[in-house]
């Protein structure tokens, strides 16, 4: 019997029935035995297909749950992509101001006056861009920029709103707190509502823009109310008629070339030009303007040099215009219809570590307006002075001496004399 068994234990080992033999001596036992040992092998096959098909339920169920592990990601992605990355910043500014021609100021030892209070708003969202920026003055609250853009590719990008016109040098064609004369006359750091591109294949920079009207809003009756409530420079009519004109449908063009002549040497030439429509309350406020500039910036180590040679004209319907009107800072100035205008500033950047002090930028700042219309008399203005950048703290120390030159000295389209005013802007930043 021991035998038997051991033959059985064999044929199950190689998948084989010993007993076949056995039956055939007549004997049940071992019929019985093989008869239950191939139901044990038909239920061992059953349970090896029943753990196929689990394993295969198991991969599926892996392959569900990876596929919805990488759903989630995707959307958890999108969803991050989607939160508004936007930040928030502002200033807040305060003027100190002691000017020659002003007796009753001076013999209070100067006016220390609130400047500005203003919020930023800048990010993105879902890639499209957004900056914007509102002001508030003691006397106005105004529109600096607002506009949204998108980057096609890292070398094109277009914008729509109220954004910086792309003419001269730019950011700024000066250093200091005043400017220089060309943003008295609409010609630096202007802001209208338009849309544009910014092109920059290379060493190249290509702006594009099609201005199509102030920032301000127009009355239907150009009545001007409101009209010199504005940050930008802008026309708003002729001679004696406040709101009889503004520009409107101005291209504008500008191409610069970044050239790295060494380590420290860097130069910038370039041109820029535009041409607008001039739309008057009746026919002689009609016409079209101009203006076209050539400009170069020099980087050199710790200095930088700009420079610029700017020529424009309006041109009205009325024979008998002599100047333009501008309104700007809630005030009314004058301009000429066509004049030439050089300016010319140099500045020294100094890092120093005193304190919070991070950098002093010494500059002087130049620009001439002359061979105006009508033989009015030239403009000048020669700011020279000093930023001190400290932390979120950024102070200008001007000292302005200008001709005929507005917040200075009368008006453009005057014979003022000279004045000199020093000032101090103190601005923190956030």
């Amino acid at each position: 019997m021991k035998k038997q068994l051991l033959a059985i234990s064999i044929g199950v080992a190689l998948g084989t029935s010993p007993l076949s033999g056995m039956a055939a001596t007549g004997d049940a036992s071992a019929e019985r035995i093989m008869q239950e040992l191939e139901a044990l092998k038909q239920r061992v096959e059953n349970l090896q297909g029943e753990l196929e098909k689990e394993r295969a339920r198991n991969d599926q169920i892996e392959q569900t749950q990876s596929e919805q592990a990488e759903k989630v990601a995707q959307a958890e992605e999108k969803a991050e992509a989607a939160k508004p990355d936007i930040n928030v910043g502002g200033a807040v500014r305060f003027n100190y101001t002691v000017a020659d021609n002003d007796n009753a100021g001076k013999d209070r030892g100067g006016d220390l006056a609130f400047d500005t209070f203003r919020l930023n708003f800048d990010g993105e969202i879902n890639d499209v861009i957004l900056s914007a920026e509102w002001r508030w003055y003691e006397y106005m609250s105004v529109i600096h920029h607002a506009w949204v853009g998108y980057e096609f590719t890292d070398d094109l990008m277009a914008k729509a709103g109220v954004f910086q016109t792309p003419f001269g040098v730019l950011p700024y064609n000066s250093h200091n707190f005043y400017f220089s004369s060309l943003y008295y006359v609409g010609l630096e750091d202007n802001y209208d509502f338009g849309v544009g591109t910014t092109y920059t294949p290379g060493d190249w920079r290509f702006d594009f823009a099609f201005m199509k009207n102030d920032e301000r809003k127009w009355g239907t009756d150009f009545d001007g109310s409101g009209d010199t409530d504005s940050y930008s420079s802008n026309v708003i009519g002729y001679d004696g008629n406040q709101g009889a004109t503004q520009s409107v449908n101005t291209l504008v063009a500008r191409a610069e070339y970044d050239y790295k002549v060494g380590d420290k040497l860097t130069l910038k030439p370039g041109a820029s030009v535009k041409y607008g429509q001039l739309d008057g309350a009746t026919p002689e406020g009609d016409g079209d303007y101009y203006a076209a500039a050539a400009h170069l910036v020099a980087d050199y180590d710790r200095w930088n040099l700009q420079l610029q040679y700017t020529d424009w004209e309006y041109d009205l319907d009325d024979p008998n215009a002599q100047f333009m009107n501008y309104g700007y800072y809630a005030g009314l100035y004058t301009g000429p219809l066509s004049a030439k205008a050089i300016t010319a500033n140099l500045a020294y950047t100094l890092p120093v570590e005193w304190g919070p002090v991070s950098s002093l930028t010494f500059y002087n700042d130049y620009s001439l307006i002359y061979d105006k219309n009508s033989d009015f008399e030239d403009t000048y203005m020669n700011v020279t002075g000093m930023a001190v950048a400290a932390g979120g703290l950024y102070t200008y120390f001007d000292i302005i001496n200008g001709k005929n030159q507005p917040f200075v000295a009368n008006g453009m389209t005057s014979d003022g004399g000279q004045n000199t005013v020093f000032n101090i802007n103190v601005g923190y930043y956030f």
